[in-house]
């Protein structure tokens, strides 16, 4: 069985995190520069084996799809143009921000600490992940 990898894609950054190979739990990985995205996917995946890719699909109040999904379908497309072997699933991540703003309040971070969006991006796809293993 392979690992589950969750993307909690932006403009500038992007928020990994990946299960373990049981995909039983979901842990945060990493933040990187959007623009190194696609890189980063190929050298992720040459050393650990992937079953799937989980990208957040930013909704909504009203269920229409955010502006910022946009920004994701041109990065979607390359993704599967790049990396075709691996399936891709779009899942809900409405709220995930403010979940993991308030993660981080649960876990004690000071001010400072929560204001680092590269580490807020990380815990939101580590939710995105996690959401999707607790309703497979």
């Amino acid at each position: 069985m392979g690992r589950i990898l969750a993307i909690d894609f932006g403009k500038k950054r992007t928020g990994i995190a990946v299960t373990d190979e049981l995909q039983i739990i979901a842990s945060g990985l990493t933040t990187v520069n959007t623009d190194d995205l696609i890189p980063f996917l190929k050298e992720y995946i040459s050393k650990n084996q992937v079953e799937l890719f989980l990208v957040g699909k930013p909704k909504q109040m009203n269920n229409r799809d955010s502006e910022s999904e946009a920004l994701i379908v041109p990065f979607l497309k390359k993704l599967k143009n790049q990396i075709p072997q691996i399936p891709l699933l779009r899942i809900d991540e409405r709220f995930t921000s403010k979940m993991a703003f308030q993660t981080m309040i649960d876990g004690g971070l000071n001010k400072k600490q929560r204001r680092n969006k590269a580490l807020v991006d990380e815990i939101s796809a580590t939710i995105i992940l996690q959401s999707y293993l607790y309703n497979k």
